[in-house]
């Protein structure tokens, strides 16, 4: 049965519209940013599970997760209460707390390159600091970027400022610092090859994130990249903002089998509260003792309780069975209709965090993505360019959403 009927984001509309005179870019997040009136809901009220309810009242089965955050579920019981818990103790102290520690020793085991690690509250900052740590290690300037790092690729002339905007001369950014910054492309050693011919001396760091489509084809890539940094004396930098914790228990880098000297973690290592993890080898941390990355908010306690319990869930449970479990079922459900109804879409990638991608289906849609994505929203779906599983997608969840997403192509055939 299609669920077209009796669903309005009035509400959510006209609120935006009010706030958006207020808020520069309307959010701070401008990959939430609603684009898609009257179908897109502006603004959420509470999320549980898999699910979300916007100000209007209409649900919504998530595969968007916060764009990632949300890797256990909305409002995840062990969570929740480990945040409560804490908040009754309080936030944050004059001194460190001790769940600095409890939190660390827990990365340290999970993650390979992990034996020291530093706290800030979100993924673009905990990359700057990666670089500002990986030239004090290194005593060079140079970081060559590969992939979407957040905010801090417009540091790069023709990098990604966001996943879908290129941009040749970055905005706020002086020509010399820029030039520090090499934006160079996935799966291709060749670009880095030369880089490090014509300024190996000067390169501090190869910083890689995943290509989502094709993350299951990077191992070679990444080993490439390893022997390369080696024999010019340059750090390998994975940014596991996204594949920590979700990919394999160890990230990226436990996927791949790489061993790399520096990474950062954010999303899904706190499900959904501020945390960010800076991990490496000790001897590149302790370039934190003269390169100064210091916060007031590193060590506040609630997040640091979510990011215990949630690694506790991870210990515990066999979290990233089930993500790949519900990501096959959803992958195999989802390019199943798209060949169905010759959509010319296709869900690539590692199942946990499927890319849609475009491909040849028989037929032309102008913006596939975008109308897809705008219909889906009027039948109770929320994609996005990258489709997250939480550990409370369940079979059922998975079908149900199958069943919205065929509603959603038959109203576009």
């Amino acid at each position: 049965m299609e669920r077209t009927t009796a669903r309005s984001t009035e509400k959510s509309w006209s609120t935006y519209k009010r706030y958006r005179k207020l808020l520069a870019s309307g959010t701070g997040t401008l990959s939430k940013r609603p684009r898609f009136e009257p179908e897109e809901p502006c603004y959420m009220d509470h999320g549980q599970g898999c699910r979300l309810w916007d100000i209007d009242g209409n649900e919504y089965i998530d595969f968007r997760n916060g764009l990632g955050p949300i890797s256990l579920g909305y409002c995840y019981p062990a969570v929740n209460k480990a945040v409560a818990a804490q908040l009754q103790k309080g936030t944050v102290f004059s001194h460190p707390c001790v769940l600095e520690g409890e939190v660390a020793e827990r990365v340290c085991e999970m993650v390979p390159c992990a034996e020291k690690v530093r706290y800030l509250k979100t993924g673009g900052e905990a990359c700057a600091a990666a670089f500002k740590i990986a030239r004090a290690a290194t005593g060079r300037d140079i970081i060559a970027q590969c992939g979407y790092n957040g905010w801090v690729n417009s540091l790069a002339s023709g990098a990604n400022v966001l996943p879908r905007l290129r941009e040749d001369a970055p905005a706020g950014v002086p020509v010399e610092i820029s030039k520090m910054h090499r934006a160079l492309p996935w799966k291709d050693l060749a670009p880095y090859e030369k880089l490090f011919a014509e300024e190996g001396a000067n390169v501090a760091a190869v910083a890689v994130a995943m290509d989502y489509a094709t993350a299951d084809q990077g191992a070679n890539f990444l080993h490439g990249l390893r022997e390369l940094t080696r024999k010019h004396g340059a750090l390998l930098f994975l940014d596991e903002i996204v594949s920590g914790f979700r990919v394999a228990l160890g990230g990226y880098q436990d996927y791949c089998g790489v061993d790399c000297d520096l990474a950062v973690f954010a999303k899904g290592v706190s499900n959904g509260l501020p945390l960010s993890v800076i991990a490496g080898k000790a001897a590149v941390m302790d370039a934190l003792e003269r390169a100064v990355v210091s916060s007031t908010y590193s060590g506040e306690a609630l997040s640091l309780a979510a990011a215990r319990a949630t690694l506790d869930v991870y210990r515990e449970h066999d979290v990233i069975g089930h993500l790949y479990a519900m990501g096959r079922r959803f992958q195999e459900g989802v390019n199943g209709l798209f060949a169905q109804y010759e959509y010319p879409l296709e869900a690539r990638g590692l199942a946990p965090c499927l890319a849609l991608t475009d491909c040849a289906r028989g037929r032309t849609v102008d913006n596939a993505v975008d109308t897809l994505f705008r219909a889906a929203y009027a039948h109770g779906l929320s994609l996005y360019l990258v489709c997250y599983i939480n550990f409370s997608h369940q079979p059922e969840d998975i079908d149900e959403a199958l069943s919205r997403l065929e509603d959603t192509l038959k109203t576009l055939a």
